[in-house]
């Protein structure tokens, strides 16, 4: 499978650092909680964007008529400046201004831990990152996000189980986040943990549901390389199992397109079945597309 938007999704798997979504990809590991904080009214400029000027001071100046002249702008602290480079994929440039920033308040600030994480995991720096998602669980116990990224550098690890764990206690802090769920979901996959992986997509899809297509801004999604014809059977079960025809019939496309050959299986699944009358999937049955050779 490929995962969720980091868009970390590095190499083996998908996980949610928290973000885009691709059709036929594994949900994507999601790294949580990499959204910058909320800009002041002040810096907010129209279009959404920080002008890169606007990091100096500004002096003050004189109104019009001869006004009370209106203060300008002050200079972006470490941590929004930090959160530009992010945004511009300049990780190592974030690394500097998170760490500025984590100097400035003591520490101690969770929230800019976490941030750090996600940064070092972009370069990709993963020992650094594991020791920042922790350092952010230090400084605040009922912390769900740097538990859920934390389980995404163990998944690229390939120690699943370890990143189950992480997941779990993410999920018991948030059970409402689909991203949680979806990433947990991949993990319990690639431990052929099957009808507990699709408990958990199906539940991420309830959820949110479009976080296997959509875009959140609560952070990245990282994609995978693809995995074998079972997950696109798979996650057509999923979305066959919630009456969601056109995603159940465009998987189970990829599914024929990869190499699934056995029809009965289909055929006789309970899931396929709940659709078996709808148009598009008689006609995918009846003109299954022939097998794409790489």
């Amino acid at each position: 499978m490929r995962p969720a938007n980091i868009t970390p999704c590095l190499t083996a798997g998908a996980c949610a650092l928290l973000g885009l979504g691709m059709i036929f990809a594994e949900p994507g590991i999601q790294l949580a909680g990499g959204a910058p904080r909320a800009a002041s009214p002040a810096q907010t400029q129209a279009g959404g964007e920080i002008p890169a000027a606007s990091a100096q001071p500004v002096e003050r100046q004189l109104a019009p008529s001869g006004q009370t002249p209106s203060p300008k702008p002050a200079g972006l602290t470490a941590e929004e400046r930090a959160d530009i480079f992010m945004a511009r994929k300049s990780y190592a440039d974030a690394v500097e201004y998170y760490t500025r920033a984590l100097r400035q308040s003591g520490r101690a600030d969770p929230q800019v831990w976490n941030k750090l994480g996600i940064a070092y995991q972009q370069l990709p720096d993963f020992r650094r990152a594991r020791k920042a998602y922790n350092e952010a669980i230090r400084h605040r116990k009922n912390f769900p996000e740097p538990w859920n990224n934390l389980g995404t550098i163990y998944f690229f690890d390939k120690k699943y189980r370890k990143s189950v764990k992480c997941y779990e206690q993410a999920i018991q802090m948030n059970p409402a986040s689909a991203a949680y769920h979806l990433n947990l979901g991949t993990s319990l996959y690639h431990l052929k943990k099957i009808p507990e992986a699709l408990h958990e997509y199906r539940r991420a899809l309830e959820l949110d549901p479009n976080c296997l297509t959509g875009y959140s801004l609560t952070g990245t999604v990282i994609q995978a390389p693809r995995l074998d014809v079972e997950f696109y059977f798979y996650m057509a079960k999923v979305f066959a199992s919630m009456g969601r025809v056109e995603e159940a019939v465009r998987y189970l496309r990829r599914a024929f397109e990869d190499g699934l050959v056995d029809h009965k299986r289909v055929e006789e699944d309970p899931d396929f079945q709940k659709i078996s009358d709808q148009p598009a999937f008689v006609e995918l049955m009846k003109n299954p597309p022939v097998a794409i050779k790489d």
